[in-house]
C-alpha cells in the first residue's frame, strides 16, 4: 500500500486476482437500457453475562458500536447495520444456490456460528436441523429473543480461549477475518483443536478489494478509497485480503478434504444477465449501506481524516458505486475442511513417527 492510496495487489505473488480465477464473473452488459436470546453459559472464557452494560452500545459520528471488546469489530451495530447484514445473507444464499453452506456436513450435534451478527444464519440452521444444538456468538446483543429451541446465542470474541465444554461438529462463521488481529495460523489452529475428530470448519468472506474485468476503475475515487481503507485496515494490525489463504490455513491447521469456492461479485448491474444483474443490485446496496459506518470508523481512528473530509470523499465513492460504466467486482470465497476422524488421525500420526526405514518396507 503506498501512501498515495494506490493498491497493493493481494492474491498469490502479488498478483491480483483475474476474472479467469474466480467462477462466476459475468460480461458487461452495454445495453444497460434494456434491462437474541442470551445465557450465561459460563463456557468461554470471553463470554459475558447479558448484564445492562453490554447494551450501552458506544455512539460515534450518529452510528452505534458495541461496548464489549470496543473498538475490536468497526462496522457499526445498529437496525441499519442489521438489515445490511440480513442482506448479506440474502447475497450468501443466491451465492450457493439457497444453501447454507458448501460442507458436506450430516446431521452434526454440536453447531457453532462465530461472529454471528443478527443470528440469521444460526437461526435458519436451527431450524433446518432440529436435532443440532446450535450456539452463534458475537460482540453484539442484537439477536432475537424468539429462537427456535435449539438455538442460542453467547456474547463472546473469537479470538479468546474457548473453554467449551464440547468440541463441535461445525464451525461456521462469515465476514470476520478483517477483524482478527490474532496471528491467522493461530487463530486457524484453535478452530482445529475445537473441531470434533471428523468434524468441519467453513468460513465465508468478503476480499474488500475491488477489481476491474477492463480499466474502467482505473483513477476513480473508488479505488482512490479501497487503496486508503486497505492501508488503514493494516494500520490496525489486520489484514483485508488475508481471506485468499484460508484453504492454506485450514490445511496447515491438520484439516483434510479440503474445498473452495470463489465467487465474483458484480459492484452493481452491469454484468449481463437477469441473475448477475440481481446480484450486482443487492451488492450494490449491500456496498452502499456499509461503506459510510467503515469508512469513517477507520478514516477518523487511524488514518486522522476529519470527519467532513470522509463525508465528502464518501459521496464521490457512492457515485461510483452507481456508475455501470465502472466494471468492478469483488471476489467471496468459501472454504472449508474437514478433521480426521480420531482413528485414522492417531494412525497418521503413528506413521509419521516410524523410523524412514521401516516406512519404506
Amino acid at each position: 500500500m503506498s501512501e498515495s492510496g494506490s493498491l497493493d495487489r493481494p492474491g498469490s505473488g502479488g498478483r491480483p486476482l483475474s476474472p479467469n480465477d474466480l467462477c462466476n464473473i459475468g460480461q458487461v452488459d452495454h445495453d444497460d437500457d434494456n434491462d437474541g436470546n442470551f445465557t450465561q453459559s459460563g463456557q468461554s472464557t470471553s463470554s459475558a453475562s447479558l448484564s445492562p452494560s453490554l447494551y450501552e452500545f458506544v455512539l460515534e459520528h450518529g452510528r452505534t458500536f458495541h461496548k464489549y471488546k470496543e473498538g475490536k469489530y468497526f462496522l457499526p451495530n445498529d437496525e441499519r447495520e442489521q438489515h445490511r447484514l440480513d442482506l448479506q445473507h440474502t447475497i450468501s444464499k443466491m451465492l450457493l444456490k439457497g444453501k447454507l453452506g458448501l460442507a458436506p456436513v450430516e446431521n452434526p450435534a454440536h453447531v457453532i456460528d462465530l461472529a454471528t451478527g443478527t443470528g440469521i444464519w444460526a437461526i435458519e440452521y436451527a431450524e433446518q436441523n432440529p436435532l443440532s444444538s446450535v450456539l452463534g456468538t458475537d460482540l453484539s446483543p442484537i439477536q432475537p429473543s424468539y429462537l427456535p429451541a435449539n438455538c442460542r446465542f453467547e456474547i463472546d470474541d473469537v479470538e479468546d480461549e474457548w473453554v467449551y465444554p464440547q468440541k463441535f461438529d461445525y464451525i461456521h462463521g462469515r465476514y470476520m477475518m478483517p477483524f482478527i488481529k490474532k496471528d491467522w495460523a493461530s487463530f486457524f489452529a484453535s478452530i482445529y483443536e475445537h473441531t470434533a475428530p471428523g468434524g468441519w470448519a467453513e468460513f465465508q468472506e468478503t476480499v474488500l478489494y475491488f477489481q476491474g474485468v477492463d480499466d474502467t476503475i482505473e483513477g476513480t475515487a473508488l479505488q482512490k478509497w479501497n487503496g486508503l481503507l486497505l492501508g488503514g485496515i493494516k494500520k490496525m494490525g489486520r489484514s483485508a485480503t488475508e481471506a485468499l489463504r484460508m484453504k492454506s490455513y485450514l490445511a496447515e491447521a491438520g484439516f483434510g478434504e479440503l474445498g473452495e469456492k470463489k465467487f465474483a461479485v458484480p459492484m452493481n448491474a452491469w454484468a449481463k444477465g437477469r441473475e448477475q444483474k440481481a446480484l450486482g443490485a443487492m451488492q450494490m446496496i449491500n456496498n452502499l449501506e456499509g461503506i459510510e459506518g467503515i469508512t469513517m470508523a477507520v478514516f477518523t481512528r487511524v488514518l486522522g481524516w476529519e470527519p467532513k473530509d470522509v463525508e465528502e470523499l464518501v459521496v464521490a465513492v457512492k457515485r461510483d458505486l452507481k456508475d455501470r460504466k465502472i466494471h468492478a467486482y469483488m471476489t467471496i470465497l468459501c472454504a472449508w475442511g474437514r478433521k480426521p476422524e480420531k482413528q485414522k488421525a492417531e494412525e497418521q500420526k503413528a506413521e509419521e513417527q516410524k523410523p524412514v526405514e521401516t516406512r519404506e518396507s
